[in-house]
């Protein structure tokens, strides 16, 4: 039998039981029991507890279908959403979630070590989420670049989309932004954006944009070791504006910054973003985590701003 991560298991030969937290290799799998200590063990020297393995057939099933109802037709909004395993932390759950009003035709590759795999195939209908794989966290370093490809189908009358293609490597920095309420997984779950385009930047054509030519020249600002986006700093008419002018004024100021730091190529820029609820750092990391002149970044002198300042590191 082909045993999966989560899958809650006894051993054959003593009294102990647990749940299955990582696949070793065909033979051998580590499972984790009560007193939270992996334990290898041959896969002929288990059995599944009756009602809790999934079945091949069974893996990738849809989670929850929302009602479609008419209006207008959403043609953005697909994520891949993380979960834990209720009854096992070091199991995670990776779904596809598709908000729009259009049936998704989704393929997804594996990669490891450049060998790729075909992995799930199958339509996520609007409105829906499916679970697409399962890993353990305890291997996080090891987890493989995931390759998605989608196509959109409608039967409304609406010009065909560009397919979807994008690649995720996931890192432990990805897990440090907080976890979103998902309605159609009736959970929270970390939340990565797949039809959103990558910005790619080139410095150099960006700076020959500022530098044009002498009538047209353009003096780009060297911007400040330390970017304070709080809204009384950038505005002084922020008390009338709403969350969602607030939001888009610092993302504004956001980008501006980062970009004029890459230009003149500095080695690194703090942004201080607060604590607050959250959002604006969510943002920030959304950007930062896919930005190709970007080689990481990390909480800032937390002695200095506790956790409300995130330090950018350019290549």
């Amino acid at each position: 039998m082909k045993f999966k991560l989560g899958d809650f298991v006894r051993f054959v030969d003593e009294r102990r039981e647990g749940y299955i937290t990582r696949i070793i290799n065909d033979q051998m799998v580590g499972v984790t029991g009560d007193d939270d200590f992996e334990i290898p063990v041959l896969v002929t020297k288990i059995t599944p507890v009756h009602g809790t393995h999934l079945d091949d057939d069974n893996e990738h099933k849809e989670t929850k279908t929302a009602v479609i109802t008419e209006g207008p037709i959403v043609t953005r909004g697909v994520y891949l959403a993380i979960t834990e395993d209720p009854r096992v932390k070091a199991v995670i759950h990776l779904h596809v979630v598709n908000e729009t009003s259009l049936s998704l035709l989704l393929s997804t590759t594996l990669e490891r070590q450049k060998k790729f795999r075909g992995d799930f195939i199958g339509v996520i209908d609007p409105n829906s989420a499916v679970k697409i794989h399962a890993l353990s966290m305890t291997e996080l370093d090891n987890w493989p670049t995931f390759h998605f490809q989608a196509l959109f189908n409608t039967s409304a009358d609406l010009k065909p989309l560009q397919p979807l293609v994008n690649s995720l490597k996931l890192k432990a920095k990805d897990f440090s932004m907080s976890k979103k309420q998902v309605n159609l997984l009736s959970t929270t779950a970390w939340l990565f954006r797949l039809d959103e385009a990558e910005v790619v930047i080139d410095p150099d054509k960006l700076k020959e944009s500022f530098f044009k030519s002498p009538d047209e020249k353009i003096v780009i600002d060297k911007p400040a070791k330390e970017v304070d986006l709080h809204i009384e700093k950038l505005r002084d008419d922020y008390q009338f504006l709403s969350n969602t002018e607030i939001i888009k004024i610092q993302l504004e100021q956001f980008h501006r910054s980062l970009d004029a730091a890459i230009v003149h190529h500095l080695p690194s820029i703090v942004f201080i973003h607060g604590v607050g609820n959250g959002t604006l750092k969510h943002e920030l990391y959304k950007v930062l985590s896919k930005h190709t002149h970007v080689r990481t970044f990390l909480d800032a002198k937390k002695e200095k701003f506790g956790f409300g300042a995130t330090e950018v590191l350019l290549k």
